[in-house]
């Protein structure tokens, strides 16, 4: 790749990122500025391309909760989502077909369903962005919205694996014998494997080869190489350490993601009519809203999660590209219909940011007609929450929220609650004897479900997400000012953060942790020390 490319993807990309978008319209952008200059793609761009896909699907793989998949309200909502928009959205262009406009003069029936597939899904880049920056990833509809997108993506793989183009091999049978793999990673000799590949550079390494594998693997035997990355994920995520080894790869992914971009810009320069068509199509997000919304309430979600959940499922998916694109390879459909799908993203997207940044003010204008779209009996998570006059809440429970739990346990005779969003989590704390509850800290209405919060005199934040923090004061000093609150950060800006949020007791993650470390030196040899002062 010519650093000249990385240059124009790293300016578009920041302008984007400057005005309120993600980095990828700006590498779209960069892609069909490219093209326009008369730069083509190369094998060399197409195998970073590959790579940023197989290791963006390896990541969905190992973050993937099977069983929280397995509730109708995620995987109801995607299929019988996407089922309504493939025929809503096939009408629409249909219609437009017949009125003679450009691109769709002669377009197939098979070309039409492939167009409104595409078009169906939504980004996981974008949900889990904006779900990120509202810190709103641990509340249910963020949890919901992450399901339905997960979903999404499986549905996507699984199609990418019918477009191989040759019948599967019989020897594919055999890739039933990867259902092994995590029963050998909890094996003593499993886990030497992610404990020789340390923190640095090798897991790093191991989490690059692992895809690769997967997809080399299936290629072989006839199956979509994506697939394979998938499924490598999944049989890896159910080792502890998976989700420290998505996280090291999050950002080279995202870097390799830009040569699929790029591709996507390089196959076409975008003229009016393209604009023109990829418009008409952004015309179908708010009825893309409207069916996550209503489904979802179908399911007993309330009428503001519902509302927020669809928002930031409203946008148009770089899986639709993928898709797009593996139907160009098979010769399904011309390359301009990727650059007019490119166009109807990177447009959605900048509505999609406008919609969610306005979403919590819509409830609030239209909170009674939303509200009619709700059932009577309610989901688990929206009954009321019983804190039993909790003076101390510590909200997320993960290893440093139960260090925390213990300590002031043991130092205290206050009643303290933990609050967590894993149900997995929660039962393990109960067994050891904890009091912890779920809930969704970042969420108004986790809030508005305790009847009464006025016993909590301290809340200690100990969740991995900063944004997330920002929002539970900001919701704490709404319902209870009075609260005082303990603030945790890894960076300087972070502490700025706080401050300016009015919190006044905020740790330090690494200053404290390296003065901690220190005292314990001094304690455990305190006695030599001293010997050797007494000595001088």
């Amino acid at each position: 790749m010519d650093p000249i490319w990385l240059g124009i993807a790293f300016i578009l990309g920041y302008l984007a990122r400057t005005v309120g978008l993600p980095t990828l319209v700006g590498y779209l952008a960069a892609g069909f500025v490219l093209n326009f200059l008369g730069v083509e793609g190369g094998e060399i761009l197409d195998n970073i391309a590959d790579l940023g896909v197989y290791l963006l699907l390896f990541s969905i793989g190992l973050k993937l909760n099977l069983k929280s998949l397995t509730r109708p309200l995620i995987w109801a909502t995607a299929s019988f989502g996407m089922i309504l928009m493939v025929v809503l959205f096939g009408m629409f262009i249909f219609l437009l077909s017949i009125a003679g406009l450009a691109y769709l003069e002669e377009v197939s029936m098979f070309t039409i369903g492939l167009i409104a597939f595409g078009l169906s899904f939504s980004s996981t880049v974008f949900g889990v962005k904006v779900l990120e920056e509202k810190g709103a990833m641990s509340s249910l509809h963020g949890r919901v919205a992450i399901g339905i997108l997960v979903i999404q993506d499986i549905i996507a793989v699984t199609f990418l694996s019918f477009t191989k183009g040759d019948p599967p091999s019989p020897w594919a049978l055999a890739l039933i014998g990867l259902i092994s793999i995590p029963f050998l990673l909890n094996t003593s000799q499993g886990s030497k494997l992610f404990e020789k590949a340390g923190h640095g550079e090798l897991l790093i390494v191991l989490g690059i080869f692992l895809p690769l594998a997967g997809a080399a693997i299936f290629d072989v035997v006839n199956l979509k190489p994506d697939l394979g990355a998938l499924v490598m994920g999944i049989l890896f995520s159910y080792h502890p350490r998976a989700k420290e080894m998505s996280d090291s790869l999050l950002n080279l992914k995202n870097v390799l993601l830009i040569g699929f971009f790029l591709t996507i810009g390089l196959l076409g320069t975008p003229n009016l009519q393209m604009l023109g068509l990829a418009l008409l199509f952004v015309l179908l997000l708010p009825l893309k809203s409207f069916i996550f919304f209503v489904i979802q309430t179908r399911f007993r979600m309330l009428g503001r999660a519902s509302l927020l959940s669809s928002s930031s499922l409203t946008n148009f998916s770089e899986f639709g590209l993928i898709v797009t694109m593996a139907g160009y390879e098979q010769g399904w459909i011309g390359s301009e219909w990727l650059t007019i799908l490119a166009l109807a993203l990177s447009v959605s997207f900048v509505l999609g940011a406008i919609f969610n940044a306005l979403s919590d003010r819509l409830y609030a204008q239209m909170s009674s007609r939303i509200r009619q779209f709700e059932v009577s009996k309610r989901l688990p998570e929206d009954e009321k929450v019983d804190i039993e006059e909790a003076e101390i809440i510590i909200l997320g429970m993960g290893r440093l929220g139960s260090s925390i739990y213990d300590t002031l346990s043991a130092e205290t005779d206050k009643t303290i609650i933990g609050i967590d969003y894993n149900s997995e989590v929660i039962e393990k704390h109960l067994a050891e004897g904890r009091k912890v509850i779920f809930g969704g800290a970042g969420d108004l209405e986790f809030w508005q479900r305790i009847p009464d919060v006025s016993s909590i005199k301290l809340a200690v934040l100990a969740m991995a997400n900063h944004p997330t923090h920002l929002k539970v004061v900001e919701l704490l000093n709404i319902i209870e000012p009075q609260i005082n609150i303990a603030g945790l950060s890894r960076y300087e800006d972070e502490i700025n953060d706080f401050k300016i949020a009015g919190i006044k007791t905020v740790y330090n993650l690494y200053n404290e942790a390296g003065r901690g470390y220190a005292m314990h030196i001094l304690e455990e040899l305190d006695s030599l020390i001293i010997r050797k002062k007494a000595d001088e």
